[in-house]
């Protein structure tokens, strides 16, 4: 596996061996070994799994307090826009978003820590999402911070006409009224 951090220190792309023959390939997904002799010590605890349709956009989520989130993310199948946030207020990135475009064929996974906005775009037809998460889903500590922040000003590269949104997606809170982290 190759580990590559990113100009936002804690974040991580992790690009597997991927060994192809006749019969289709084999790769590892995740080796704790490996995982910690570069990012360090996580100890995920749940997968969680969506499907999505081109034009889906699924954030900007995170968790705060007790029940913040790192993640690891791939697609499993099609093309995604993954895009994160840094909202951990002591960092120099503070701010600062990263977008990195992750599919089926290239197998690239991002770590994200907590004390970040994830959200991601479908860009195929279709698309199937994995995140491998540290701690649980806790609903009374959710938070989105809206897609289209003009703070933020992520170019998400298509239509607002074009996005499939949820209500809570598109009642996400303002950089400016984000709960951040220390």
């Amino acid at each position: 596996m190759k580990f590559t951090e990113q100009n936002i220190k804690g974040v991580w792309i992790i690009e597997p061996r991927v060994f192809t023959d006749e019969r289709g390939y084999f790769m590892e997904s995740y080796r704790k070994d490996a995982f910690e002799e570069h990012v360090g010590r996580v100890e995920f605890i749940q997968d969680n799994e969506s499907k999505s349709t081109r034009g889906v956009l699924r954030g900007l989520h995170y968790q705060t307090g007790k029940y913040a989130q790192a993640k690891l993310v791939r697609a499993l199948k099609g093309s995604v826009l993954d895009v994160i946030v840094d909202l951990r207020k002591s960092s120099p990135t503070f701010g600062k978003s990263l977008a990195v475009e992750l599919t089926e064929d290239n197998k690239k996974q991002l770590f994200i820590p907590r004390g970040f906005a994830h959200g991601f775009l479908v860009l195929s037809p279709e698309a199937i999402f994995s995140y491998k998460v540290d701690n649980v889903y806790a609903p009374g500590y959710e938070a989105s911070l809206l897609w289209n922040d003009p703070t933020v000003g992520i170019d998400w590269g298509i239509k607002e006409e074009e996005l499939i949104l949820s209500a809570k997606d598109k009642a996400g809170k303002l950089f400016t009224e984000t709960v951040v982290f220390d």
